[in-house]
């Protein structure tokens, strides 16, 4: 299978890194700091939503900016503690695309995205972060917006997420979708295409834009 397109728009955490293990430190001590029960926790979903969105499902409004403030700063204190690391195939994959012709969307905060990103070596030209954005992810917002700041047709943008939250951003704004299994299983991930990880592809640039390859 080959994809065509003229940029390519990249999810983060699950995507081209992996903080798992961070997240569930972080997120469950600042559970315990709001008293946040497990029965309440459990019902929310977490991966590939803003933060603001999370303690919004979960605590009074007027406690929000507090307690999202309170997971930024326990999250990127946590970077250091082998808080994330590379996935397979993302160094090899972002070092064959030209900088201009991709970028990173993140629910993350700028602050956080930055420090994750700072700590294995990944310095995309364009970031998406959560504070550039009034809708998070389903919403089409941060990939359109991307798109926009690449000065790209959103149908010729590529979407890799690993988030069903993420694919159904990116559907939404009417772009190819590439699906890494990396977080969810494959049968629940609905995308024009559907991987282990970004290993599994190649990326040529030509005149006329990237094309996409799943490799043999």
């Amino acid at each position: 299978m080959h994809i065509h397109a003229e940029a390519l728009l990249f999810d983060n955490d699950g995507t081209l890194v992996s903080s798992l293990a961070s997240v569930d430190r972080c997120w469950t001590r600042w559970a315990r700091e709001y008293a946040i029960t497990a029965e309440e926790f459990g019902r929310i979903e977490l991966h590939g939503r803003p933060a603001v969105e999370i303690a919004a499902d979960l605590l009074p409004a007027d406690l929000v900016p507090e307690a999202v403030a309170r997971i930024e700063t326990l999250e990127v204190e946590d970077v250091p503690n082998d808080g994330v690391e590379l996935l397979p195939g993302t160094r090899a994959f972002l070092d064959s695309l030209p900088a201009d012709r991709w970028a990173v969307v993140t629910s993350a905060t700028r602050r956080l995205a930055e420090a994750r990103l700072d700590a294995v070596g990944i310095l995309p030209k364009t970031l998406i972060a959560a504070d550039d954005i009034t809708r998070g992810k389903p919403d089409p917002e941060p990939y359109l917006l991307a798109a926009r700041q690449l000065g790209v047709d959103p149908a010729r943008c590529v979407v890799f997420e690993d988030a069903p939250a993420g694919l159904q951003a990116g559907r939404a704004a009417g772009m190819t979708t590439v699906a890494l299994a990396t977080t969810h299983q494959a049968h629940e991930l609905d995308a024009d295409l559907v991987v282990k990880d970004l290993s599994a592809l190649s990326a040529l640039v030509t005149a006329h834009g990237i094309e996409i390859s799943v490799r043999d």
